[in-house]
C-alpha cells in the first residue's frame, strides 16, 4: 500500500530557518483565532512551532444522560428575546451567572422533575443553578456565591454560548 502523500504547511510570511519569527507565531495565533481548532503545528527543517489554545472549563461532573426519547418528549420552551433597548440591558441589576462552555442548558435535573432554581430563590454559594450538557457531559453550573436569584436568562434544554448569561444574581439583603 502507498503512503499517501504528505501535505504540506500553507505557506507562510517571514519563514526563518533557526531562529524563532514572532510574526510567524503571531499568524499562527491569528490562524487559531479565525477557525475553531484548538492547537497548530507548522515544521520547517528543524524550526518547528506549535501554538496551542487552552480551554479552560469547569470540572465535569456525570449525571445519568437523559435518553433521546425523553429529551424530545419535553416540551419545547419558549424562545428567550433580548431586550432591544440598550437602556434595559444596562439596567439590570445584579451578576450574570456565564456559562463556561457551548451547550444545551437544561433548568432541571430531569424532564419530569422541578427546576433547580426559581426567580426569587434564595441560594448558596455551590448550589447548583441549572447544568450545561456539553459531549454526553452534564456540567453543574454553580451559584458563585450567596444570593438571591433574580431572572433566569435561558429557557429548559436551550443551546447556550460560552461567555453567555444564564442566570441574574442578586446580593442578599
Amino acid at each position: 500500500m502507498a503512503d499517501a502523500p504528505k501535505k504540506s504547511a500553507p505557506k507562510l510570511d517571514n519563514e526563518p530557518v533557526g531562529e524563532i519569527d514572532t510574526s510567524l507565531v503571531r499568524q499562527l495565533a491569528d490562524i487559531l483565532n479565525d477557525t475553531s481548532l484548538t492547537e497548530i503545528e507548522v515544521e520547517r527543517g528543524e524550526l518547528r512551532i506549535r501554538v496551542a489554545r487552552e480551554l479552560t472549563m469547569a470540572a465535569p461532573v456525570q449525571y445519568a444522560a437523559v435518553p433521546a426519547q425523553m429529551a424530545q418528549a419535553a416540551a419545547p420552551a419558549a424562545p428567550v428575546s433580548m431586550p432591544s433597548d440598550p437602556a434595559t440591558i444596562v439596567a439590570r441589576s445584579g451578576e450574570d451567572v456565564k456559562s463556561p462552555m457551548v451547550g444545551t442548558a437544561y433548568l432541571r435535573p430531569a424532564p419530569e422533575a422541578d427546576t433547580f432554581v426559581s426567580p426569587g430563590d434564595k441560594v448558596r454559594k455551590g448550589q447548583t443553578l441549572l447544568i450545561v450538557e456539553a459531549m454526553k457531559t452534564m456540567n453543574p453550573i454553580q451559584a458563585p456565591r450567596d444570593g438571591v436569584v433574580k431572572e433566569i436568562l435561558v429557557g429548559d434544554a436551550q443551546p447556550v454560548e460560552f461567555g453567555e448569561p444564564l442566570v441574574v444574581l442578586e446580593a442578599q439583603g
